[in-house]
């Protein structure tokens, strides 16, 4: 087989994905920038060219600023609390324990389960009715109950609590993958020299953990960003608007109040906030990178 006519097998072969991508995200997305300066919406057939109101209505709204302000929040919150979570159960359960695999596959199984059979699951547990699982346990030891979706201080750390018990498994296991391809005469030579379990771990494991930390602060990092499944099966953006995201207001607006120009804007606000976060995460992480190598 000469190389042309490998060039074109290799080209049919990526040819329908390419398509796919380019039809299913690359035009929807520019789309949203187009039809963000427009007024459009399903009740206006009219389109008409509005310049940057819709930006200038969104970042004056208290609301949707407050959902901005909400999503990037959540998103390092739950990237530094289930990283740091899932670095340390992968420490202790990379040892030679009695069943430590029985232990990692029970930590796993959440990542298992939708978000929605998640949130409403929770939402039964930390519900302020009577039948309240979680303040029913808090009450038997004597404590007053809570409540935990209804009050505007604590509903958002709430979701983020599901979140990270959902999902700290899942960051876990490739921590753990990581782990195991560290050579142990790394640490055999530290022992030799005198180092405690902590200058180990400060100087041989973490640093070496590169690769997985830098998968899993990207992937927590936009999932947080872009949460909607748990908030809309717990609050539904409540109490008030104490737990609106991006993601539950561009969809309020654009499928339920029909502004459908307007969730465009918020669309090319988030691309924005999700483009310069992640840029930012990985410039730090290339710095990390380069004082260890």
């Amino acid at each position: 087989m000469n190389i042309q006519n490998r060039d074109r097998i290799l080209f049919a072969m990526i040819l329908p994905a390419f398509l796919g991508f380019m039809v299913l995200f690359v035009a929807p997305t520019l789309m949203s920038f187009a039809y963000s300066v427009t007024n459009w919406s399903v009740y206006n057939p009219q389109i008409k060219f509005v310049g940057l109101n819709n930006f200038t209505t969104l970042f004056s709204d208290e609301k949707t600023m407050a959902a901005i302000g909400h999503s990037v929040k959540y998103a390092l919150l739950i990237t530094v609390i289930q990283n740091s979570l899932a670095i340390l159960f992968a420490v202790l359960l990379s040892r030679k324990l009695i069943m430590s695999g029985i232990v990692k596959s029970i930590f796993f199984l959440p990542a298992v389960l939708s978000i929605l059979v998640v949130g409403y699951l929770f939402q039964y547990i930390m519900t302020s009715a009577d039948y309240g699982l979680l303040n029913n346990i808090l009450q038997y030891f004597g404590f007053a109950p809570v409540n935990w979706l209804g009050d505007s201080k604590i509903a958002l750390y709430s979701v983020l609590a599901t979140q990270v018990w959902q999902w700290t498994g899942w960051s876990m296991v490739i921590y753990v993958a990581n782990l195991k391809s560290i050579d142990g005469s790394l640490y055999e030579a530290a022992d030799i020299d005198g180092a405690g379990k902590i200058q180990c771990f400060c100087r041989i494991t973490l640093p070496l953990l590169y690769p997985a930390t830098s998968f899993n602060v990207l992937m927590s990092l936009i999932g947080g960003l872009k949460v909607f499944d748990a908030v809309f099966a717990m609050t539904k953006g409540g109490p008030g608007y104490a737990t609106e995201t991006i993601m539950t207001t561009m969809i309020r607006e654009g499928f339920n109040n029909g502004r459908n120009a307007y969730a465009c804007a918020f669309a090319v606000v988030f691309f924005v906030v999700v483009f310069c976060m992640t840029k930012a995460i990985t410039w730090l992480l290339g710095r990390w990178e380069a004082s260890i190598s």
